[in-house]
C-alpha cells in the first residue's frame, strides 16, 4: 500500500497536480493535530478536573477549544456524559457529521447507511454488534449529529484509576468510547 501511495504521489507531482509540501502539511495535520488522541485528552481532563467537567457539560465548544482543539467540523460541540443510568451513542442519520478536531476522520461504518439507520431504531442491537452488551435497566440515549452541532461522549471513568495522571487516563479512552459504541478500557489494558 505504501508503495502504491508513493507511486501515485509521484505521478500527481510530475503532472503538477499536487505540491508535495502541501501533502506533507495535510498528513501532519491528521497525524499530529486532529484525531482521537485529542478527544482522549478532553475526556481525561474531565475525569481528573471536576471544574473542567462542569465547563464541558455547560459549554463543550469553549471547554474543548481551551485545549486547542477547534476547527474543521468541531465548531459547535456538546458533551454527553455516560452515567450508571445512561449510555450515550452518537450517529448522524443524514450523512456523516462528525467532530474531526477531537475524533479525527470518521470510521467507514459511521457513514454506512446500516449504522445510521439502525443506531436509532435498534441501538442496543448495534451496540451488541460492537461487542458492548449493556444491562437491561441502563437507558441508551442516541444523539443525532448535524452540520450545526456535533457530540462527544464522555465515557465513565474506569474504577481503579484514582491518582492516575491525565496522560495515563487518556490511554484508556478509545475513539469508539467517545462515539458510544464502546467504553473506556480497563486499567489492566493500559
Amino acid at each position: 500500500m505504501a508503495a502504491r501511495v508513493r507511486a501515485l504521489e509521484t505521478i500527481l507531482t510530475q503532472k503538477g497536480l499536487i505540491d508535495p509540501a502541501a501533502i506533507d502539511v495535510i498528513v501532519d495535520t491528521y497525524e499530529t493535530k486532529v484525531g482521537p488522541r485529542n478527544g482522549a485528552r478532553v475526556v481525561a481532563r474531565a475525569w481528573s478536573d471536576p471544574a473542567y467537567a462542569d465547563w464541558l457539560r455547560q459549554d463543550a465548544t469553549a471547554a474543548i477549544a481551551s485545549l486547542g482543539f477547534t476547527g474543521r467540523q468541531g465548531e459547535h460541540m456538546q458533551a454527553a456524559f455516560n452515567t450508571d443510568e445512561t449510555h450515550n451513542l452518537v450517529v448522524c442519520t443524514l450523512c456523516s457529521c462528525y467532530p474531526w478536531s477531537v475524533l479525527g476522520l470518521p470510521p467507514v461504518w459511521y457513514k454506512a447507511p446500516p449504522y445510521r439507520s439502525r443506531a436509532v431504531i435498534d441501538p442496543r442491537g448495534v451496540l451488541e454488534e460492537f461487542g458492548l452488551t449493556l444491562p437491561k435497566d441502563k437507558k441508551v440515549r442516541v444523539w443525532d449529529s448535524t452540520a450545526e452541532l456535533r457530540y462527544l461522549v464522555v465515557p465513565q471513568r474506569p474504577a481503579g484509576t484514582e491518582g492516575w495522571s491525565e496522560d495515563d487516563l487518556a490511554g484508556l479512552v478509545t475513539r469508539d468510547s467517545m462515539i458510544g459504541t464502546g467504553v473506556a478500557l480497563e486499567p489492566e489494558a493500559a
